[in-house]
């Protein structure tokens, strides 16, 4: 399939490293032999390129995110490929600066800013906002299925019960906006002290911001105040920023038992080392 799709896209290569940390996509990083280096991106299901594909066309000239060069919407065999720009940088680490926090917060706030418009028709990105809770549910017992056969039946009972019970409690959601699904570390990159951009979109949704602070701060906020405060401060300078303090504990929580589920999904010894941390994360919600 990668010979097919180097083919496709005309690409005359030196040299081709497919990219870690990547869940929901094949991604290589290309060199080509006029020096140019670009990423060729695989999406798992033909959803998920379509998500990626009205993304681009969303965001560009209103988020800093890599170019589209080229796409291929696939085959009865591949879902479809995209060829995208480097962004120059490297992953967002809790290492970075409060100058970066704070320019994280403005980019998070400038994807929440943008709303469904009438004037786009879109077939892979649902609203799922108006019926919020419902999707958020939707989701929680889909993994619920998964997650059954790797925890023990008490955990797995006070989970059920937990989601219950604080889903009760949950405010009005915050929205309709442009929500990343998977706004964390790996997706942000950063170059000399400035935030580059913000890549990877076959998960996204309109829906509730609520949702979207939950990977950033489990990965990168949650360790240092300073850092916390500053992008607060640069979301707050574009858009209202929601109580996090309300709202996080809920989805932490989903966050922890939907990643069994996935983990449990993708391969428990593949993913060994993120299921035991998410299995922790549970127990300490839950005991």
């Amino acid at each position: 399939m990668l010979s097919r799709i180097l083919h496709q896209f005309k690409l005359s290569v030196l040299s081709i490293n497919e990219v870690e940390d990547s869940h929901s996509s094949t991604v290589y990083k290309c060199a080509l032999s006029n020096g140019e280096k670009i990423y060729l991106k695989i999406p798992y299901t033909k959803l998920k390129y379509q998500r990626e594909l009205e993304a681009y066309e969303i965001l560009e000239g209103r988020v800093s995110i890599p170019r589209m060069l080229d796409y291929w919407s696939g085959d009865e065999d591949c879902p479809g490929a995209f060829l995208l720009s480097e962004l120059k940088g490297t992953p967002l680490t809790p290492k970075a600066s409060p100058k970066i926090a704070f320019q994280v917060g403005v980019l998070h706030a400038s994807m929440h800013q943008i709303q469904p418009s009438a004037m786009t028709e879109l077939t892979g990105i649902k609203n799922e906002f108006p019926n919020w809770f419902k999707f958020i549910e939707r989701q929680f017992y889909s993994f619920a299925e998964d997650a059954r056969e790797v925890l023990d039946e008490r955990l797995y009972k006070l989970a059920i019960e937990k989601f219950e019970m604080m889903k009760r409690q949950l405010p009005p959601p915050d929205g309709s906006s442009f929500v990343h699904m998977d706004f964390r570390p790996a997706n942000i990159i950063v170059d000399d002290n400035e935030v580059a951009g913000v890549i990877d979109f076959e998960s996204v949704r309109f829906g509730s911001t609520d949702i979207d602070f939950t990977k950033l701060y489990r990965d990168f906020l949650r360790f240092d105040f300073n850092l916390y405060h500053s992008y607060q401060e640069g979301y707050k300078g574009i858009r209202p920023l929601i109580d996090l303090e309300v709202v996080l504990p809920f989805y932490l929580f989903t966050d922890a038992f939907n990643s069994i589920g996935w983990c449990k999904r993708r391969g428990v010894e593949k993913h060994a080392l993120f299921l035991e941390e998410n299995i922790i994360r549970l127990k300490n919600i839950l005991l």
